[in-house]
């Protein structure tokens, strides 16, 4: 048995992170999750320590996604014990956006003003209580996929009829405010260990909704630049409260500042850390390092507790 196992969707975005497990020595075993499958009565493990890294954006490039057939395996290796770094707590609040804005909300955060809905017939009615222009976002979102605004009651109400509002892969969408961003700016923080490992500003928000950082991801974006950024000490604090009442042990909350009032607005929380493109450059270092590190570290832990 490996001491590790990697289940994972994308075939290029973890290649740095499975250098980064090579150079380390350690005995770890890829799982892909678009072939996998899995006996309920099995009771062996793939490792003792699973870190899974399922991409919500995996429903853009299968139509047989496996977005929820994850959260089943995880949670089966997770009862029979396993330790599984994001596992299918975190995972309920990464498939759905609705239920990451009432996390914000419980930790005492601004969020966009929202309404959330199961039929398209009331999207409408709700942008009306919230005001114009609106996004209409759906629930599970990936790489900004399934997010439109509408300037008036007119256009929202022509896409309605024509059956053209954004429609997810669970049938919830989000009716939401739009938030004019200082400065065209994006924050987005990385948490390891329910601590703020790093962040980045992503400049040039608006231009494109899809604000993903990883190497893979940025080559289609050319007008967005990123930078390293660090927030106010009462920001860092309030990411730390989210990642540890979420359960989050590795992953991304971004926020806005909202042009209008000057206020923080945090908006998502994704449990797929990729890390930025060119670390080193950005950053000075490479915090896949730091994240095996933490690997290394909760291996172990387990073994201590089983000695």
């Amino acid at each position: 048995m490996a001491d590790i196992a990697v289940f994972y969707e994308h075939p290029q975005w973890f290649e740095p992170l499975f250098r980064a497990l090579d150079r380390r020595g350690l005995g770890w075993a890829p799982i892909q999750i678009q072939d996998h499958t899995f006996d309920p009565a099995d009771t062996r493990l793939p490792a003792p320590l699973i870190l899974n890294r399922l991409a919500m954006s995996s429903f853009l490039r299968q139509s047989e996604h496996a977005l929820y057939y994850s959260v089943a395996v995880l949670d089966h290796w997770e009862g029979l014990g396993a330790r599984v770094i994001n596992g299918p707590g975190v995972l309920a609040y990464d498939t759905s956006k609705a239920r990451q804005l009432s996390l914000f909300r419980a930790c005492g955060l601004d969020t966009p003003h929202t309404r959330v809905a199961h039929r398209r017939a009331d999207v409408a009615r709700l942008a009306a209580e919230i005001g114009y222009p609106v996004m209409v976002k759906v629930n599970v979102g990936g790489s900004g996929t399934g997010m439109i605004r509408y300037d008036s009651a007119e256009e929202l109400e022509a896409a309605v009829t024509d059956g053209l509002t954004p429609v997810g892969v669970d049938g919830v969408a989000l009716v939401q405010a739009y938030v004019p961003a200082r400065d065209a700016r994006v924050i987005r923080c990385e948490v390891l260990d329910g601590k703020l490992l790093y962040a980045i500003a992503l400049n040039g928000a608006g231009s494109t909704f899809d604000l993903c950082p990883a190497d893979v991801c940025m080559v289609d974006k050319p007008s967005i630049t990123i930078e390293a950024y660090q927030p106010p000490p009462e920001i860092a604090a309030a990411v730390e409260r989210v990642a540890v009442r979420a359960g989050l042990d590795v992953g991304g909350i971004e926020y806005m500042i909202d042009d209008r009032d000057g206020r923080p607005k945090f908006y998502d929380l994704n449990a797929l850390s990729n890390f930025v493109a060119n670390p080193v450059e950005v950053l000075g270092y490479d915090p896949h390092e730091n994240l095996v590190d933490y690997l290394i570290g909760q291996l172990g832990a387990r073994r201590r507790s089983a000695a």
